[in-house]
């Protein structure tokens, strides 16, 4: 046991005692872990400076640029639509303005709905739909079902169309819904207050809002304004951010057109002449009314007009299918011819009142036979017995004094080989030269066939007579009103084809025509004096015949003082057939109504026409 503790002891005294560190010691070693750990901080903090200098001086522009850009939308401010007006002011064709609203499906769970007191009472598109239902005029389930969408598809939900074509209200409506991720885009809507009338006119603007046809295409450019656009900011939820940058562009609307036409004399012409073409079976008629001074185109009508709001669209672009006969159809004039004959031969000084005409009801002549329309003895006529009976003989007799070359230069004075200059793809007629013509040709432009002419073109010849034999261009747009300031449109100047004593003489033989007996009586209108011409012409009828007709009358009135010059055409009336029996009627019709409408006092003096044959003189 003795033993035993010494040994222990000799272990115990064996193992020495470590040294302490001396408090210097400690304090290096301290000094060093600080300095490794300031170390690191140091260059911790280099970094981020280093960062955040990069970011706030080198790459701090570029950064905000992008999530500026991230932030801003840019939304299309589309611009008005110009109107076209009437000679009044009246509104033909206008813009509404109409809005899409969109949605971003993807935010619509996010919606809250709150009661007045701020209370959460519903979310998500359950919530939306209750809310969007009754404004848009949906079911709250389809709505509801719209809302949600297809969550299997990305496509579409970022720009989902929720409606198309509202009003500005029902927008309005929308948008105090504060709909997270809504937004709208505006539309204009065109829109033809008066229906059909003067559709065929004024044409239509198609889905890109570009003008198809009519005054909407060829004063296309003036009407189309300029679009505008607004950049704004928007929060995650789709909010606008009211701090944020905004920019806006404005949209210059287009120029506002002022026609020339008289929307009531317009539209009683359109009335009237499809009353006619329905009731005798017809293709299709034409009516125009002019200022006779002016040349201003008060009634540019055809029947059975469309409605721009509904165009037809199948026809535009299809060979034989006109938009606008008034403008774009050409014609036999027929006896309506007879006129620029006669008056060509009264110029020329190859006839006076009281030349005496042969007029037979059968005549050849270089081998080519010619007759009237109605059977009778030969006789003498005076030129305004020649009128008065459109007799083809006694024409023919009449043209026959003057050189084919003479005739022709006259055709042209009046306008019958030139386009009336509206630039509204109107026919120019067809007119060959003299030097074309065969040996029959030569004999049936006298009166009025082997040719063709527009109604325009027509109905400027006895214009120029009633406007003492100065001759206007017809005119349709009286100008443009751009930024408020009105354009007049520019117009050539009057050119005096024939004397005025030329022109005085043939309005007293045209008085013959109305008068009674005379083909045109049923244009007569009571209180006014009226100076016209009937015309029938034979026309093919499709099946390599010439059995269909073209019924025509164009005249002036009142006689006394020209002040409007009214043309009219049927074309291949099925019943009816004569110019006097079917044109001249609605003549009279819408000269009634279009004298006393501008406020033209009836005529002061009773007419004074030339005697038509020899035997009235002896009598």
């Amino acid at each position: 046991m003795a033993a035993n503790e010494h040994r222990g002891k000799q272990r115990r005294a064996a193992r020495p005692t470590p040294p302490r560190p001396s408090a210097a010691k400690k304090q290096v070693r301290h000094d060093k872990r600080q300095n490794v750990i300031l170390s690191i901080v140091l260059a911790i903090s280099a970094v981020f400076a280093g960062r955040l200098v990069y970011v706030q001086t080198i790459a701090g522009p570029a950064l905000a640029e992008t999530a500026t850009e991230a932030r801003s939308f840019t939304s299309l401010l589309v611009a008005p639509r110009g109107e076209i007006l009437d000679a009044g002011g009246n509104v033909l064709a206008t813009s509404v303005s109409t809005y899409n609203l969109i949605l971003d499906l993807d935010l619509v769970p996010t919606y809250v709905l709150k009661d007045d007191e701020g209370n959460v009472i519903g979310r998500g598109a359950t919530a939306l739909a209750q809310q969007l239902a009754p404004i848009l005029g949906l079911s709250v389930n389809e709505l509801g079902a719209r809302l949600v969408g297809d969550p299997g598809t990305t496509q579409g939900r970022k720009y989902f169309v929720l409606a198309r074509e509202v009003s500005a209200e029902v927008r309005q409506q929308v948008a105090a819904l504060k709909i997270p991720g809504f937004s709208d885009e505006a539309n204009n809507t065109r829109t033809y207050p008066n229906g059909t009338v003067a559709g065929p006119l004024l044409g239509w603007v198609n889905a890109e809002g570009d003008g198809t046809t009519g005054i909407e295409s060829v004063y296309g450019g003036l009407l189309t304004g300029t679009d505008g656009e607004q950049t704004y900011e928007l929060g995650a939820a789709g909010q606008l951010i009211p701090t944020g940058s905004r920019s806006e562009t404005p949209a210059v609307p287009g120029c506002d057109i002022h026609l020339t036409i008289d929307l009531d004399i317009q539209y009683n012409a359109e009335k009237v002449i499809t009353e006619a073409v329905n009731k005798y079976g017809a293709e299709w008629g034409a009516v125009v009314v002019m200022d006779t001074e002016t040349g201003r185109l008060l009634a540019l009508a055809d029947s059975n007009p469309y409605d721009p709001a509904d165009p037809p669209t199948h026809r535009l672009g299809v060979d034989g299918q006109m938009l606008s006969p008034a403008l774009q159809a050409s014609y036999e004039p027929g006896s309506t011819g007879k006129v620029l004959t006669v008056l060509s031969a009264l110029e020329e000084g190859v006839i006076t009142p009281s030349s005496v005409i042969e007029d037979p009801y059968r005549m050849t002549i270089d081998g080519q036979t010619f007759r009237d329309h109605t059977e009778h003895p030969d006789q003498l006529l005076y030129p305004a017995g020649v009128l008065a009976e459109s007799a083809n003989t006694g024409t023919v007799n009449i043209g026959n004094l003057m050189s084919d070359q003479t005739r022709y230069e006259y055709m042209q004075r009046m306008g019958w080989t030139t386009s009336p200059g509206l630039n509204m793809n109107e026919s120019s007629g067809q007119l060959r030269p003299p030097q074309e013509w065969d040996g029959r040709t030569r004999f049936t432009t006298m009166f009025g066939q082997g040719l063709a002419v527009s109604l325009l073109q027509n109905t400027g010849v006895f214009n120029t007579i009633g406007n003492q034999g100065m001759h206007v261009d017809p005119v349709l747009v009286d100008g443009w009103t751009c930024d408020g300031a009105f354009v007049p449109n520019e117009t050539s100047d009057p050119v005096q084809v024939v004397s005025p004593e030329s022109s005085a003489t043939m309005i007293r033989m045209l008085e013959s025509v109305v008068g009674d007996g005379g083909t045109g009586e049923r244009a007569e209108v009571e209180g006014y004096r009226v100076a016209g011409k009937t015309g029938t012409a034979q026309t093919a009828d499709g099946a390599g015949g010439i059995t269909a007709t073209t019924a025509s009358f164009v005249g002036v009135a009142p006689a006394d003082d020209p002040q409007i010059t009214v043309g009219v055409v049927i074309y291949k009336p099925t019943s009816g057939f004569f110019g006097g029996t079917i044109a001249a009627p609605v003549f009279h019709d819408v000269a009634a109504f279009t004298l006393p409408d501008l406020g033209i006092a009836p005529s002061g003096e009773p007419a004074d026409p030339f005697p038509l044959a020899p035997e009235q003189d002896q009598g």
